[in-house]
């Protein structure tokens, strides 16, 4: 037996030196196959982690990786103008407002498929610059307790019960544009003095101007409000786990904020990125958004959520073409003065 010892020390050696360098080089091969992907850039507005769940997806589904780069909106125009004759990116992923001053800039290029051709055209840029891919309604979240007890179900703004006990809950006009969205979309349908007037009546009744969008939904949810003033996606999120709210979809239309996607002049990955914005006007990007609980509408009316959508048949109230910039900020500030300060 000692004779054959030194042999089989040597034998045991070379297998373990075998399997240990079989693992190292597998590992290398996919490290190295995953290096060797086509990356695209994507520079968006929008929360890093509601975006990071396409580029998951993305990349498993296509084998191209998604590089995202979260910006402010100053950020992301400063970056496209100073990198305009070397561009690093490849696409902007933001709301329809910051889609539109990106091609009023020259700093998107046209582009049209079979599958943009799909989406409604007022959900894009008429002359192909920029494609909305889901959109995101204010709508009413009722507490199912109060609704129990209330004489009437609001279906409509001029249902809502001003000047009375009921208790609401709406995001700050001044915290998030999605909220603020709303402001100007009521005064472009109804008129700046009867706005004024509805929500100074509103006003008393406000519980919490909250600063998060997920807020007033979360109240509703918890019974600290009766009725709250919320984006879709956020109530759907409460009603999706179990919370005791009901979705209310304002008959008489609502306002909505557009999300859209653009290519950037100069793109170096032309072909992948413009496969990225088909793959977004399809059924599985915002299904994958649903699945980590990110509830937006689609554009495109062929995807079953967006088949749903259109047969509450919601007017969708919109302003984007009235108000400049500088248009906005004056009823922002009218709104504070006039409601929050109460000043005549």
């Amino acid at each position: 037996m000692k004779r054959y010892l030194p042999l089989l020390l040597i034998s045991f050696f070379l297998i373990i030196l075998a399997i240990a360098g079989t693992t190292y080089l597998a590992g290398y091969a996919g490290k190295e196959n995953k290096d060797s992907l086509t990356t695209i850039t994507v520079y968006t507005t929008l929360p890093i982690e509601q975006v990071s769940v396409l580029a998951q997806e993305y990349e498993k589904l296509a084998k191209v990786r998604v590089n995202i780069a979260p910006l402010t909106e100053k950020e992301l125009f400063i970056k496209l103008i100073e990198e305009s004759s070397n561009p690093q990116a490849d696409l902007i992923l933001a709301n329809r407002k910051t889609l539109k001053q990106a091609k009023n800039s020259a700093l998107l290029i046209p582009y049209q498929s079979e599958y943009t051709d799909i989406i409604p055209t007022g959900f894009q840029d008429t002359d192909g610059y920029w494609t909305g891919v889901w959109y995101d309604p204010i709508i009413f979240a009722a507490n199912q307790d109060y609704l129990r007890k209330a004489a009437k179900k609001p279906s409509k703004w001029s249902d809502l019960p001003l000047e009375s006990k009921v208790r609401f809950g709406m995001t700050d006009f001044l915290a998030a544009d999605a909220a603020a969205n709303l402001l100007y979309t009521l005064v472009a349908a109804n008129g700046e003095a009867q706005t004024l007037s509805f929500l100074k009546k509103l006003h008393p009744q406000i519980v919490q101007y909250a600063k998060f969008l997920a807020t007033p939904a979360r109240m509703a949810s918890m019974g600290e409000v009766d009725i709250a003033i919320v984006v879709h996606s956020e109530a759907m999120r409460y009603a999706r786990d179990g919370f005791p709210i009901e979705i209310i979809y304002p008959e008489d239309g609502t306002a909505y904020l557009l999300t859209g996607v653009g290519l950037i002049r100069g793109t170096t990955h032309g072909s992948e990125a413009k496969q990225f914005i088909d793959w977004l006007t399809q059924a599985g990007a915002l299904a994958a958004m649903a699945q980590q609980k990110f509830y937006f509408v689609p554009t495109n009316p062929e995807t079953r959520m967006g088949r749903e959508f259109m047969a509450k048949d919601i007017p969708l109230l919109d302003h984007h073409d009235m108000y400049l910039p500088e248009q906005q900020r004056k009823l922002l500030n009218k709104w504070v003065q006039a409601v929050r300060l109460g000043i005549q």
